[in-house]
C-alpha cells in the first residue's frame, strides 16, 4: 500500500508500493523527538505480536514549507470523513481513491505455529460505503469496478474477479501452481500473481529467530514464481521465480509479491542495488532499471500522474515536520509538504499523507495517533479521516489501499 501489506499502497499511475510481510512491524517508522534535531527511526517489534502496514506521518508542526509554487489549484472529487476511523464511507482525493483497507492480527495454529491475518474492508461503489469482507487477499482495479480476490487457506488454486458495485464474483481464473498475493496491471488489462508453496504469511516454530531476546515463530521462504494474467481471456503465463533475495533481521521468506513496474512492462522486488528495487521481463529474465524508475527518492516512491514529480522522504528540521517532493527527472528538490509519509497523489500538486495529532506528538505518547490528510504543494493540509489508535501493536489499526479512479 506497504504490505505491507504488505504496503502496497499507491495509485496505479504511481510506482507501487510493496505492503509488508506479515512478520513484520509497521515500517519505517519515523517517531517525533522534541530535539533541535530530528531523525527517523524504525521500530523495531516482535515479529509474531505486530499489525503490519504503512509508516506514520507527523504534522507539520512551526515553519513553512519551502519551494511551494506561487498557486495550486484546488483538487476535485474530495471525499473527506474526518470523524471516522475506521471509516465507514469513501475516502478520496482527485483521482486517488481508498477503494479497501485492512486490519490484521496474529492467528495461533498448532506445534507453535501462527498466520498473520489479514482482515479486509471492500467499497461497495453502489452504496459508497466499506463492507467486512472474508478474502485473504485482494486488489482494485484502476476504474474501481473490479477487485482481484483470494479465498482463505492460502495459497489457492483460483482467482476471483469481483464486482464492487454487487461485491459478487463474476469470474473465477483457474491457475496450475497455487498463488498468495496478486495486483493489477496499471492498466488494469492484466494480473501479477505471486505463487507460493506455503502460506505467505504464516509463521513456523522450527524457523524461529531470536528478536529483542524473545524466540519467536518465523517465515518460510515459498515462492515459486509469478504468474502475468490476461484479465479477458483469464491467459496464465508462468515465470519461475527468478532468485533469492537476502535479508535482514528477521530471516527472509513469506510474503515477498512482485509488483508492477510504472508503465507495466517490467515486474519488480526490493533489491540491495542503487535503485532499490530489482526488474525482471514477464519472462522472468533480469533487466536493467527502466529509466522513468532510475531515480527513485526510495523504493516504490510514488510518481504525480504526468510523471514529473516523485515523493520523497521525512526531511524535517528543527521544528518543522515535513517530507520532501523530488524531481523526478533531476532527484533534486521541488518542494516540501507537511506530513510525514506521502502515500499516493491526488493530482500533479496534491498529496495524501499520514499525520499525527499535532498537539499529540510526542514520542511514546502520539505519534501512532494519525489520520490522512491531502497536502498540497501549497502547504494547505485537509483532513481526510479520523485518527487511528495510538498503539502501533493494536489489532484495530486500519491500513488503507489507494487505487485511481
Amino acid at each position: 500500500m506497504a504490505p505491507d501489506p504488505h504496503a502496497r499502497a499507491a495509485v496505479k499511475t504511481s510506482s507501487p508500493e510493496a505492503r509488508p510481510a506479515a512478520d513484520s512491524a509497521e515500517r519505517p517508522q519515523p517517531l517525533l523527538r522534541r530535539r533541535k534535531a530530528r531523525r527517523l527511526v524504525v521500530a523495531a517489534v516482535v515479529a509474531a505480536v505486530v499489525a503490519a502496514g504503512i509508516a506514520v506521518s507527523l504534522a507539520l508542526r512551526g515553519g513553512e514549507a519551502h519551494g511551494r509554487p506561487a498557486s495550486v489549484p484546488d483538487v476535485t472529487g474530495v471525499a473527506a470523513h474526518p470523524d471516522q476511523s475506521p471509516p465507514r464511507e469513501l475516502i478520496a482525493a482527485g483521482k486517488a481513491a481508498v477503494t479497501a483497507y485492512y486490519t490484521m492480527k496474529l492467528v495461533k495454529q498448532p506445534n507453535g505455529n501462527a498466520i498473520g491475518t489479514y482482515e479486509w474492508r471492500l467499497l461497495n461503489t453502489a452504496t459508497g460505503r466499506y463492507g467486512k469482507t472474508d478474502w485473504a487477499w485482494l486488489d482494485v482495479a484502476p476504474g474501481m469496478q473490479t477487485a482481484a480476490v483470494l479465498e482463505r487457506d492460502l495459497p489457492v488454486d483460483r482467482i476471483g474477479l469481483l464486482n464492487l458495485a454487487t461485491g459478487k464474483v463474476q469470474r473465477w481464473i483457474k491457475v496450475d501452481r497455487s498463488v498468495g498475493g496478486v495486483q493489477f496491471s496499471p492498466d488494469g488489462k492484466r494480473l501479477l500473481a505471486t505463487a507460493y508453496s506455503l502460506n505467505p504469511d504464516g509463521l513456523f516454530k522450527d524457523a524461529s529467530y531470536r528478536v529483542n531476546d524473545k524466540t519467536v515463530p518465523g517465515p518460510k521462504q515459498s515462492r515459486t514464481g509469478f504468474y502475468v494474467i490476461d484479465v479477458a481471456s483469464g491467459k496464465a503465463d508462468f515465470a519461475e521465480r527468478p532468485g533469492e533475495k537476502s535479508g535482514q533481521g528477521a530471516p527472509a521468506g513469506g510474503r515477498q509479491d512482485f509488483q508492477w513496474s510504472r508503465d507495466g512492462e517490467l515486474v519488480w522486488e526490493p533489491g540491495n542495488n542503487e535503485a532499490g528495487l530489482i526488474y525482471y521481463d514477464v519472462t522472468g529474465k533480469r533487466m536493467p532499471a527502466p529509466d522513468q524508475e532510475a531515480r527513485p527518492s526510495y523504493p516504490g516512491a510514488v510518481r504525480s500522474p504526468d510523471g514529473n514529480l516523485v515523493a520523497g522522504a521525512f526531511v524535517g528540521q528543527g521544528d518543522q515536520i515535513v517530507s520532501e517532493i523530488r524531481n523526478a527527472k533531476t532527484g533534486k528538490r521541488a518542494a516540501v509538504v507537511p506530513g510525514q509519509q506521502l502515500l499516493a497523489w491526488a493530482d500533479n500538486s496534491h498529496l495524501i499523507a499520514w499525520r499525527c495529532d499535532p498537539e499529540r506528538c510526542s514520542p511514546g505518547e502520539g505519534e501512532f495517533r494519525n489520520q490522512l490528510l491531502l497536502v498540497g504543494l501549497d502547504g494547505k493540509a485537509t483532513p481526510l479521516s479520523g485518527f487511528r489508535t495510538a498503539k502501533l501493536q493494536d489489532e484495530s489499526r486500519w491500513f488503507p489501499v489507494f487505487t485511481r479512479r
